[in-house]
């Protein structure tokens, strides 16, 4: 078969049926994903050529990331657990509580701006993680915990884990093409600087996008979980939104400009939040009303996972310092270890897997030190000292988290290896001579769009992600397409492969094992399809802008789809800004 459009209906097919079970027949993830490996399996067999020895091994190369994936989340809930049983979250949910008891404000803080300094330390999905049961400690709905912790996979991702998407997504997708390597050569850079170069594109666009993700962020959680079900209540917190986005988007950019991809999200997501924390502590634009959950008893069935928050346990209040101690040294271990050469070599050095599977030539390891996982183990470890844990609070953390990772096992067993189905369908796998299904789809795409790719560019970039699960995956795929497709219609690759990591960090807000490994941590499984029907919308926001944007910074502003585009949007929101404040006011 040669026909493209009905070879990229056939590479869309398995999303497309994990799409309909999740989101449109609500289907749980653990059943969804079994049924879209068959299917990912059956087209790479039919119609792409691909052996059972290949498609077998591509299997084999997912449970091992799988499993890697298995171990954060493990990390993370003995973590979240082992701060439960030592009271250190009810002194944490205090602490925020004293700053504010305004959901809307803790939402802020919590998600995007501590939440970015870790995706900034650790990224993989980590945050969503560690912020989720945190919510849900400080007495948030499982399911709205987990909508916070999904949205803010947005803008700090595409810098996440010390900018692995880019120096790894993006270095590693275009190295060794000539072309590359010729544009440059004549840009008189060395691949660091054009790395950098791209990244500063990466922020500046994000930048602009990400502005609003808080405000559509608390405006979720007041309509999908407040007693009004309004919007409107999530605007009115408007100017402290918008303050908290800047005072990490400010410094991001700048972070990006003067040092590179490796801490925009990072010290742009510390900053953020030490400033914040000082200023709302003092009250600065401070809602006078302060808005709140229903009461428990008229929380929906769905809205709540099999994880009681139970802080009982604490006798005494501990001292706040001592209680955020562990979340502080899982930031300071990230750091140093992802900063610090000869730490970081040392970590990577000690790894296990399997090479050449079954003779196909795919591989995979983890680094068993150096993931986030055993990050969030050491620091358990560290903290049964600090909080002067008994060996019966320790073995009930240990028991409760062993529990709720069997409930993540099953979907993300079946999800990773159908994301390598798809990636492992190449040329170089098949006897069919196409080219793998992720890039058959993405040039499918490319013949229709022509010279509007551009404001097509994210959007590849967040399908990459969402069948991936990551932003650096993503860019791995598409950057080198990304780049051709650009010089193929004369403009500038830099900025469509900037927006090709922009629409993959949005993608991270839709991505299956995200939600389930966020989830996990809440006690939510099953509901994966009701949290991504909540954060679809604001990914199509992210995507519509950064396609704009990339439209006007290649062609410029006047009389085209990317301005179009762009003020489409803004008179979207303007209207809906402007409906909500006639039908219910609120006052802050």
């Amino acid at each position: 078969m040669d026909n493209l459009g009905a070879l990229s209906v056939l590479a869309l097919a398995p999303i497309i049926v994990v799409a309909v079970l999740l989101v449109g027949l609500r289907w749980p993830a653990k059943y969804a994903m079994p049924i879209g490996f068959v299917a990912a399996a059956l087209v790479g067999a039919l119609v792409w050529g691909m052996d059972g020895t290949t498609i077998l091994a591509a299997s084999i190369e997912g449970l091992v990331i799988a499993v890697g994936l298995l171990y954060i989340i493990f990390g993370a809930l003995l973590l979240l657990q082992t701060l439960t049983q030592s009271g250190a979250l009810a002194t944490i949910r205090a602490g925020f509580t004293s700053i504010s008891p305004d959901r809307r404000v803790q939402a802020i803080i919590i998600g995007w701006l501590f939440g970015s300094f870790i995706e900034g330390a650790s990224g993989f999905g980590t945050p969503a993680a560690v912020v989720a049961p945190l919510l849900l400690a400080l007495g948030f709905p499982a399911l709205g915990a987990v909508l916070v912790g999904m949205v803010i996979q947005s803008t700090p991702v595409s810098f996440g884990a010390a900018g692995t998407p880019v120096l790894t997504g993006i270095g590693q997708g275009l190295a060794g093409s000539p072309e590359v390597d010729a544009r440059i050569a004549g840009l008189g850079l060395d691949q660091a600087g054009y790395l950098s170069t791209v990244a500063f594109e990466v922020a500046a666009i994000h930048a602009v996008a990400g502005t609003l993700i808080p405000l559509f962020m608390v405006c979720l959680l007041t309509r999908f979980f407040g007693e009004n079900r309004s919007f409107a209540e999530g605007l009115a917190i408007w100017p402290f939104a918008l303050y908290a986005a800047f005072a990490m988007t400010v410094p991001y950019v700048l972070v990006a400009g003067l040092l590179g991809p490796e801490f925009p999200a990072l010290l742009g997501g510390l900053l953020g939040l030490a400033l914040v924390m000082f200023t709302s502590s003092r009250g600065f634009l401070m809602p006078k009303q302060v808005w709140d959950f229903p009461p428990r008893e008229r929380w929906l069935d769905r809205w709540v996972g099999n994880i009681e928050p139970d802080t009982s346990v604490a006798g005494t209040r501990m001292n706040v310092w001592l209680a955020w101690t562990p979340y502080v040294l899982v930031a300071v271990v990230l750091v140093l270890s992802r900063t610090v050469e000869p730490i970081k070599d040392a970590l990577q050095s000690v790894t296990v897997g399997l090479s050449d599977i079954l003779g196909t030539g795919l591989s995979e390891e983890l680094e068993v030190l150096y993931s986030p996982g055993a990050v969030f183990l050491f620091v358990c470890l560290v903290t049964y000292g600090l909080h002067r844990m008994g060996g019966r609070q320790i073995a009930r953390a240990w028991a409760v988290s062993a529990r709720q990772l069997a409930g993540a096992a099953v979907a993300l067993l079946f999800a990773l290896p159908l994301v390598r189905i798809l990636i492992n369908s190449g040329a170089e796998y098949n006897t069919s001579g196409l080219a793998s299904m992720p890039l058959t789809l993405a040039e499918g795409a490319a013949a229709v769009a022509g010279p509007a790719w551009p404001v097509l560019a994210p959007w590849i970039g967040a399908l990459g992600a969402f069948v991936a699960g990551s932003n650096t995956v993503s860019n791995l795929t598409f950057s080198l397409f990304q780049f051709a497709t650009a010089e193929n219609i004369g403009v500038s690759p830099e900025t469509v492969v900037a927006t090709q990591a922009v629409g993959g960090a949005a993608g991270n807000m839709v991505t299956v094992h995200n939600v389930v490994a966020a989830s996990a941590t809440v006690g939510l499984l099953g509901r994966e399809g009701d949290v991504i029907r909540m954060t679809i919308i604001p990914t199509v926001y992210y995507c519509l802008v950064a396609g704009g944007l990339s439209f006007v910074l290649i062609y410029g502003v006047g009389f085209n789809i990317g301005t179009a585009l762009l003020v489409l949007v803004l008179v979207s929101l303007a209207a809906v800004v402007v409906g909500l404040r006639r039908s219910a006011p609120t006052r802050v």
